[in-house]
């Protein structure tokens, strides 16, 4: 599938359903995936905190992206997540995803250099990635801590000028963000990356969302983003305020409400992998509950 041109475009992290060895289901993922057609989904992130990335190696990775990425049969994309300081790494396993199935690549800003460890700096980091990959590059904001950017607005501004970059998805610092969209460059996409604040994203400027929520709603989150292009602010924030239980459950939570949630809606996500603990039985109730505030499920 051609990459969308149309906003708003909703993307979500894909969650990895588990056999009872704690291997990849890949029957079940596929099934999932196409489940999320028939969704306002637009497409999926392999890989990344909602898939457990850092729970999963190489071998498991390009496995999930080449599952999805047959199973959605050209009707979605995937973006394939990245997350290394090493321009030269984060080039090698763009050119592995994308030989795997992946349309763009998910690349996060290093962290900032501190305690003496030597960096060239984002835009040099950006520069090497953007001209190596071979698929478009979605550049992501996730400092470590939220009052500490890894870039300057400035830097941003750089980055998304550089050619071959598909987006830019805020960190959740809206206080700072709210100061990107003068500098991002004309044409690359701006996205929210919550569903408690895609209203508040969608009021300075963002065209489109990358958002654990996502999995769960997209057709809520869309909304929300199309209300707020239109201007509709008060239409759009009575949805906002359905979703905000929902989502403060999944943030606080984690994968394993992710999981849980997908399985009330039907999908087959199964359990989070080990060490991670499911939902205890109260848990489950109130997600329930959240889930019927906003219409995912019927009272």
């Amino acid at each position: 599938m051609p990459i969308p041109d149309t906003d708003p475009i909703i993307v979500a992290p894909t969650p990895m359903p588990l056999r009872a060895d704690d291997s990849i289901d890949h029957d079940k993922l596929a099934r999932n995936v196409e489940r999320w057609l028939d969704t306002d989904l637009s497409g999926f992130v392999v890989i990344t905190y909602g898939g457990e990335e850092l729970h999963f190696g190489e071998p498991d990775k390009l496995a999930a992206v080449k599952t999805v990425a047959a199973a959605h049969k050209g009707q979605k994309f995937v973006i394939a997540g990245i997350d290394t300081p090493s321009p030269t790494e984060a080039v090698r396993l763009a050119n592995l995803y994308a030989d795997a199935g992946a349309d763009m690549v998910r690349v996060r800003i290093p962290g900032a250099a501190r305690g003496g460890r030597a960096a060239s700096g984002p835009v040099q980091y950006y520069e090497e990635v953007t001209k190596g990959s071979p698929v478009p590059v979605v550049v992501i904001h996730q400092p470590r801590a939220s009052l500490e950017p890894d870039a300057t607005p400035e830097q941003i501004g750089e980055i998304t000028a550089l050619d071959n970059v598909f987006a830019y998805i805020i960190s959740l610092n809206y206080r700072w963000e709210a100061r990107i969209p003068q500098f991002i460059a004309p044409g690359v996409k701006l996205w929210t990356c919550n569903g408690s604040i895609v209203l508040p994203g969608g009021m300075f400027g963002a065209n489109g969302a990358c958002l654990f929520f996502g999995n769960w709603g997209p057709g809520l989150v869309k909304r929300v983003l199309e209300l707020s292009l239109d201007g509709k602010f008060e239409e759009a924030n009575r949805i906002q305020q359905s979703m905000t239980h929902a989502d403060y459950l999944g943030m606080t939570l984690g994968v394993a409400a992710l999981k849980s949630g997908l399985n009330m809606l039907g999908y087959e996500a199964t359990v989070p992998r080990k060490p991670t603990q499911p939902l205890t039985s109260d848990q489950e109730n109130e997600l329930r509950a959240a889930f019927v505030e906003c219409g995912l499920l019927e009272g």
